[in-house]
C-alpha cells in the first residue's frame, strides 16, 4: 500500500513517540494523542490532540488522516482496568475516528499461550493462559470485526534506553523471582519503530505480523549480560515453588519467529540480536541519551 501523507499516533508513548518522530522527519504532518503532554509534542514538531480513549467527548477531536498508528498502553495510575482500556477504549476510538486508509495496530505476543518452549509463528494457536493475553486477543478480534483491513503487529518485549527489564533489581543485587531457563523474546524500540514504518509501506491489508528480533534468549543469559554491562553482581534467581500454581509472568515460555517480518516486509535489523541492542541501550544511558 502507498501510505498517505497525514499521520495520527494514538498512544504516543515510548514506541509511538519514536514513530511520530520518524514520520515528522519524512516531512509528514503528524498528530498524536495525549492527555497532558501537549507542549512537549508541539515542541517536537508534532500536533497534539488532547483526548483520552475512555472519554467519549474528547474523542470528537480525532482528526481525519490517511494513516493511524494505534499503540495505547495501560497507565496503571489512571485506575482503569486493562480490559476497559484495551477493549473498551479501542471500541470508543473506532466509534469516533474517521475511517483511515490504513490502520496499524500494536498488539502483543502475549496472545500466544504456548508454555513449553515451542517455536511460534503467526499461524500458531492463540490460546493465552494469562488474563492479560486474553484481553489483548479480545481487542484484536474486535479490531478484525470492525476494521478487517487493519494490520496487526504483535510485539515481543520492547526494550531500549530507559527501559531495561529488571535493571533496578540487578543494580541493587536483589534476587530475581523467576525461572532462569525460560525464554525471553525481545525487540529494540528503534527496530520496533522501523518495523512499523516497514509495515506501513508494504504490509498487505489485514495482515498479522510478529515483531521481534527472532533471537530468543534464556533469562539467565540475558540478565547475566545486563549485569555485566552495568558492572553489577551476577544475578541470583529465586525459582517459584513448582508445587504451586505459577504466577502470571511464569506461564509464558515460547520462542517467537519473525519470518514474515524479515522476508515479507524485507526488514533489516539495526540490532540483529539482543546483545547489540543491550550494549547500545546501556551506552545511551551513560551518554545521557535516555
Amino acid at each position: 500500500m502507498t501510505p498517505g501523507r497525514d499521520k495520527l499516533v494514538i498512544g504516543c508513548g515510548y514506541l509511538g513517540r519514536r514513530v511520530a518522530a520518524l514520520w515528522r522527519d519524512q516531512g509528514r504532518q503528524v498528530w498524536a494523542t495525549t492527555r497532558k503532554r501537549a507542549e512537549g509534542l508541539r515542541a517536537a514538531g508534532i500536533e497534539p490532540v488532547i483526548c483520552d480513549v475512555l472519554d467519549l467527548e474528547s474523542l470528537k477531536a480525532l482528526p481525519a488522516v490517511n494513516t493511524v498508528l494505534y499503540c495505547i498502553g495501560l497507565d496503571r495510575s489512571a485506575g482503569a482496568s486493562m480490559r476497559d482500556v484495551y477493549v473498551g477504549g479501542l471500541a470508543n476510538v473506532l466509534d469516533h475516528l474517521p475511517v483511515p486508509q490504513q490502520f496499524l495496530y500494536v498488539s502483543s505476543t502475549s496472545v500466544y499461550g504456548q508454555s513449553a518452549g515451542e517455536v511460534v509463528d503467526e499461524q500458531s494457536p492463540t490460546e493465552p493462559q494469562e488474563e492479560s493475553g486474553r484481553v489483548v486477543l479480545e481487542a484484536e478480534r474486535l479490531l478484525r470485526h470492525r476494521l478487517p483491513g487493519a494490520v496487526i503487529l504483535r510485539f515481543a518485549g520492547i526494550y531500549g534506553p530507559g527501559r531495561l527489564l529488571r535493571r533496578q533489581a540487578i543494580e541493587k543485587g536483589e534476587p530475581i523471582q523467576a525461572d532462569p531457563e525460560r525464554w525471553l523474546n525481545l525487540i529494540h524500540v528503534d527496530d520496533g519503530a522501523a518495523a512499523i514504518l516497514a509495515a506501513e509501506q508494504v504490509a498487505p491489508a489485514g495482515e498479522t505480523i510478529n515483531v521481534c528480533d527472532g533471537q530468543p534468549v534464556r533469562r539467565r543469559d540475558f540478565f547475566a549480560k545486563l549485569a555485566h554491562l552495568l558492572g553489577a553482581p551476577e544475578p541470583r534467581f529465586l525459582v517459584p515453588d513448582l508445587s504451586l500454581p505459577p504466577p502470571p509472568h511464569e506461564k509464558a515460555n515460547r520462542r517467537i519467529g519473525n519470518r514474515k517480518l524479515r522476508e515479507d516486509l524485507h526488514f533489516t535489523f539495526r540490532y540483529p540480536t539482543w546483545r547489540e541492542g543491550l550494549e547500545k541501550s546501556i551506552l545511551a544511558a551513560r551518554d545521557g541519551n535516555e
